[in-house]
């Protein structure tokens, strides 16, 4: 098979890498890809992901059998509508399903709709109406972009004057048209944890659950991040965490999209805190996570790609995906500066001294001068190993060689033993 691969993160080089294991692949094109992605087939750097009209013509061009597409933007843009009306078999929502991540308050009408456990939220668009509405609320307080901001749009803070800053950040235009509107949601305390699937036709696969952590700094210190490391699995689940998710927030979603008269066919991220009233929904994201998906990819034993050609284009009915016992640890290696402001042109060294780890390219470029940073998130160090504590020692032994000026890292990735795991509410 011909495959179009749509993104250039972490998470689409391990989708990719993953995809790259399969017998039935006979190419992989990434769009716009990067330099890990580069290794592992054609790259297509010139044609804008977020351009249905370009992405399907380079389908066309390429005799592409089946797209993936990896990050949000392209899904919000309405690229698998545009494929699917072209009949290009493409695993991806279409623009309507994708609202439950573009639109935060669309989520949260469906939930409502669905009886899905979820925060209490009120949706403001008004500055004023959110600051009396702040003031009349005990912290501590949540307040988020309502549309697309990468992951930097929430805020948790136990400060009143810090909230209110917030939402006047957001509604004059720090985040575009992601913050023309704010909600200000019920904090939530207890632990976070991501649970993914595989959808088509009202069916859903679960994938393994990951955690990761969200704030920049050791301890869940800092600003929100698109996320700072992760792991799986994850020994402090409930047993029966994924059976409840899939029974109580996946099916009833679909069920509810399809009353509404969409199909979702796609990945489905649930993002879930464990309190002590029992799981709720955070978030959703209509797309796998990043990084969970690295840590994922590599316990993964099954053939990804014929379970996503099977969603594309027959269903899921009968398939199913199979697993290592084998624990992954993902520390990301991010640029000064991030998540605000990050450097970029920054020279990487040491990735050829790298031994029992993987390493997924996110954020890097190759120069005349070499490789370099090209983002906020730069690069995932992925240990694998028989035990969570090996794969974490072999992650950061895998760091200790990598260089780059400035480079940051949370130490505490996976440290059971650190004073907090806890996300505070963070999404």
């Amino acid at each position: 098979m011909r495959v179009l691969l749509l993104g250039s993160g972490g998470r689409e080089h391990a989708i990719g890498w993953k995809l790259a294991q399969s017998p039935r692949l006979e190419r992989l094109v990434s769009c716009p890809g990067n330099p890990g992605l580069d290794d592992l087939g054609d790259i297509a750097p010139d044609v804008d992901p977020i351009d249905p009209e370009a992405v399907l013509q380079l389908s066309i061009e390429r005799d592409i059998d089946l797209v993936v597409i990896g990050p949000e933007a392209p899904l919000a843009a309405g690229v698998a509508d545009r494929l699917r009306e072209a009949r290009v078999a493409v695993f991806g929502p279409n623009a309507d399903g994708t609202r439950l991540e573009s639109s935060k308050s669309f989520a949260k009408e469906v939930m409502a709709a669905a009886h899905i456990p979820t925060a209490r939220s009120v949706t403001f668009s008004d500055r004023e109406a959110a600051v009396l509405h702040l003031e009349e609320t005990e912290g501590p307080y949540v307040v988020k972009a309502d549309g697309l901001a990468s992951g930097k749009g929430v805020l948790v803070t136990e400060s009143l004057e810090a909230a209110i800053a917030w939402v006047e950040e957001c509604l004059t235009g720090r985040f575009g048209r992601a913050g023309e509107s704010v909600l200000i949601e019920e904090f939530l305390n207890g632990d976070e944890i991501s649970v993914f699937y595989i959808c088509a036709d009202g069916e859903a696969i679960p994938l393994e659950p990951a955690r990761d952590y969200k704030r920049l700094g050791d301890g869940d210190t800092g600003p929100n991040t698109g996320g700072m490391g992760a792991y799986s699995p994850v020994p402090d689940l409930p047993d029966d965490l994924v059976e409840w998710t899939t029974l109580n927030v996946t099916l009833p979603i679909l069920a509810e999209l399809h009353s509404r008269e969409i199909d979702y066919t796609g990945f489905l991220y649930v993002g879930l805190m464990l309190t002590d009233d029992g799981p709720k929904v955070l978030e959703f994201n209509c797309r796998l996570g990043d990084p969970e998906t690295q840590v994922l990819m590599p316990r993964l034993e099954s053939d990804l790609l014929t379970v996503l050609n099977a969603a594309a284009t027959v269903g899921i009915t009968g398939q199913n995906l199979t697993w290592s016992d084998r624990a992954a640890v993902d520390v990301v290696l991010a640029s000064p500066g991030y998540p605000d402001d990050p450097t970029t042109g920054l020279g990487i060294i040491g990735l050829e001294r790298v031994s029992d780890a993987i390493v997924f390219h996110a954020g890097t470029q190759h120069t005349d001068a070499g490789l370099m940073t090209a983002g906020g998130r730069v690069l995932n160090v992925v240990g694998v190993a028989d035990t969570l504590e090996q794969a974490r020692a072999d992650a950061y032994a895998a760091v200790d060689v990598i260089e780059f000026t400035g480079m940051r890292f949370r130490t505490d990735i996976a440290d059971r033993d650190a004073v907090s795991r806890k996300e505070r509410g963070a999404t």
